[in-house]
């Protein structure tokens, strides 16, 4: 169910099995993708609450406690895109986050990476995504189709050590990890119609969420 009624503009997704299911935060870079994400999400989780990236605080962030971050795509830059640099650079030791398409870009220049144009822009374009078969992309294909919209990359060259490439096409960047934080995200668009292992995709993400989100409340009990 998607209730709408919230003045502020936020989306909640409630599915009836809401209880013991992650509680999700997309942070919107004004895109109408984010809709979309949202439908894919909303299934897999508990809730799906849905903020403008310049319409809340870290600080606000961390007042929701969500059990997850999205980064919406958009049709800007990273510098552009409101909260989300700061909510890499700040959040990702404490909420695991996933980036998509402007999303991943943000990751990349967070911690370090140039976001450039790519050789080509490529707006609706299905392309062959090649992956190590781990992370987001545990169990799937060794490649698969999906749906590209951007003209903008994250910069192989500069690609910072603490970020591992996961996914490409072309010979472009189109999957990162962080090494040791809770951070992923795709270039590609996986809620597109067009886009194979969609659902799957976003399920890992959320499975690797509550892996880490179990392991940390585990250590903080112990601490304590």
């Amino acid at each position: 169910m998607v209730d709408r009624a919230n003045a502020s503009g936020h989306i909640a997704c409630m599915p009836e099995r809401a209880a013991a299911m992650p509680n999700v935060l997309v942070i919107d870079n004004y895109d109408s993708f984010t809709w979309n994400l949202v439908h894919l999400i909303g299934p897999l989780c508990g809730t799906v609450d849905v903020v403008r990236n310049d319409a809340l605080t870290i600080p606000d962030i961390r007042a929701r406690a969500p059990d997850a971050i999205v980064l919406s795509p958009g049709p800007c830059t990273p510098t552009e895109a409101g909260i989300c640099l700061d909510v890499v650079r700040d959040l990702s030791e404490e909420i695991p986050i996933f980036g998509v398409c402007l999303g991943l870009q943000a990751i990349g220049q967070a911690f370090g990476g140039d976001v450039v144009r790519a050789p080509l822009p490529l707006h609706g374009k299905v392309s062959t995504i090649r992956h190590g078969a781990r992370g987001l992309f545990r169990g799937l294909n060794d490649s698969f189709e999906a749906t590209r919209y951007h003209s903008l990359v994250v910069d192989r060259a500069t690609c910072p050590a603490a970020l591992r490439v996961t996914a490409e096409a072309d010979g472009l960047i189109m999957g990162l990890e962080h090494a040791e934080r809770p951070l992923h995200g795709v270039q590609f668009h996986p809620e597109s119609i067009r886009s194979q292992h969609g659902t799957e995709i976003v399920k890992n993400f959320l499975d690797l969420a509550t892996a880490w989100n179990t392991a940390r409340d585990r250590t903080r009990a112990d601490v304590h």
